[in-house]
């Protein structure tokens, strides 16, 4: 019981926030008019520092009590308490919490690995609070480039998708470090969000109203990222900004003869990479997954193609969804230019080498071919930028429209099977491999067959009216065998 008028007056105010106690403590001493000793300290000294509920952190790897019918081991990892008993974020992030409610009624939890940081932090806000001094300003004091580089930085860490890394690293640093990199991050208003917009539509070299939205989501991104480090920023800083409107890109699906005009002009550009056109038609395959198929995953005997991984810079890596994943039956005519293909660049000779040579050492990338199908004339991994350059090549060999897309392909594989009355629509969506089809893959430990007892015929059809092989692509286009 407390009694007001003793040496030591102590006043106790319990805040409930967020499930949570915490108890903080003023403590106002007075010396005894007849002794000048200050209280004696073995009760402190006899008390874990961890004890002292004045300013307690929160321990985030940690329950407090059991659940019910606890069953599990207690983890062991502290040194003062051995009986504590693992969260479901035990081991994950910052271990500490520094907890508290700031006078504008907004929860704040920064995070600290250790105890006596977090301990340290708290004693200073409950401090500031009372004298009246208190700001929330030392987190956000940091400029925007710091969150920039600390944000792409942590989503590497975490193994995030090394393309979307990729563009958000591009966006910051040509865009958006340029300016705001020199704002201190808490000074940041909703009008810099507007001037950002601003700046992207006459800044020279971005023409598209596209790449200005696509900037901007990088933005909304790295605000999201200062938000979540408790930088306190508006709650409106990126909401409702007027954005540049941009025309539906309207498609018009390749034609037979338009695929075909494409094929033959890669073959003239440069032959290796011809296949990689009748992959994208008539299997439905994204760059990447193109890049990334190897010999091993071909299925000759049944016309089936493992899609497994894709390659970016030349390196392995996940394919964009899970729906990705498939064994895909094909047409017998895409297996036909698949074995010309290998026949003619997989064996060694055809890379300047006699079997029995040394294989060509790795490039930059740290990789060899790795039985890809298709390699560079090195024998090495295709790099995109160096596709990216010879499909603009085929493109106006072609008589193509230069906005022309590898994943044109794609929608011309997708409309071809729609068109051809053989398949009803969730068949053409499963062979599409489409994200909607994505929960059927949760029960599955290999990638199954894409749908079930299909036989896919679509595209020798529509190949075969133009007497295609590969002595046909010849003639057609004009090239000399």
């Amino acid at each position: 019981m407390i009694v007001p008028g003793t040496h030591h007056e102590q006043l106790y105010i319990i805040t409930l926030r967020n499930g949570y106690a915490s108890a903080v403590q003023n403590e106002s001493h007075q010396l005894s008019p007849l002794t000048s000793e200050s209280p004696s300290d073995d009760n402190a000294a006899a008390t874990s520092p961890r004890s002292d509920q004045t300013s307690a952190p929160f321990d985030r790897w940690h329950r407090k009590r059991p659940p019910l019918g606890h069953d599990k081991d207690f983890c062991g990892c502290d040194s003062y308490d051995p009986g504590l008993l693992p969260s479901t974020d035990h081991g994950r992030g910052r271990r500490w919490q520094a907890r508290y409610t700031d006078p504008t009624g907004r929860r704040r939890r920064p995070g600290f690995a250790s105890y006596d940081d977090a301990r340290e932090c708290l004693e200073r806000v409950h401090e500031a609070i009372r004298d009246g001094t208190w700001s929330y300003l030392d987190v956000g004091s940091r400029n925007v480039a710091y969150f920039a580089a600390q944000m792409i930085e942590r989503r590497r860490k975490r193994n995030k998708n090394p393309n979307t890394i990729d563009t958000y690293e591009s966006h910051l640093r040509n865009h958006i470090v340029p300016f705001a990199g020199t704002r201190t991050a808490h000074m940041l208003r909703r009008i810099d969000s507007t001037a950002l917009v601003d700046h992207l539509l006459d800044k020279p070299g971005i023409s598209s109203p596209r790449t200005v939205i696509q900037i901007f989501k990088t933005w909304k991104v790295l605000i999201a990222h200062m938000l979540n480090e408790d930088v306190p920023l508006p709650a409106n800083i990126v909401s409702r900004i007027e954005l540049p409107d941009v025309d539906a890109r309207i498609t018009t699906p390749l034609t037979p003869a338009q695929v075909v005009k494409l094929a033959a002009a890669m073959h003239q550009v440069e032959p290796r990479f011809e296949v990689l056109v009748w992959l994208g038609a008539c299997a439905g395959l994204r760059t990447g997954e193109a890049l990334g198929l190897k010999t091993s995953r071909i299925d000759w005997s049944n016309a089936l193609l493992e899609i497994a991984e894709q390659r970016q810079r030349g390196r392995p890596a996940k394919l964009k969804t899970k729906a990705s994943y498939a064994t895909l039956p094909v047409d017998g005519f895409l297996i036909e230019r698949l074995r010309e293909h290998t026949l003619r660049f997989n064996p060694p000779a055809d890379r300047g080498m006699d079997a029995s040579s040394e294989p060509l050492p790795p490039d930059r990338s740290g990789t060899s071919s790795e039985g890809l199908l298709t390699t560079n004339r090195y024998g090495r991994p295709i790099q995109r930028s160096d596709l990216n350059n010879k499909w603009h090549d085929a493109l106006q060999l072609a008589g193509l429209p230069k906005d022309t897309r590898f994943h044109d392909l794609k929608h011309f594989y997708t409309t071809r099977l729609s068109a051809s009355g053989q398949h009803d629509p969730k068949t053409v969506q499963a062979l599409s491999r489409h994200a909607d089809f994505s929960q059927t893959w949760d029960t599955y430990a290999h990638p199954p067959l894409a749908i079930e007892g299909i036989t896919v015929t679509a595209f020798r059809s529509a190949f075969q009216s133009l007497s295609l092989t590969l002595s046909g692509i010849l003639e057609f286009s004009g090239a000399p065998a």
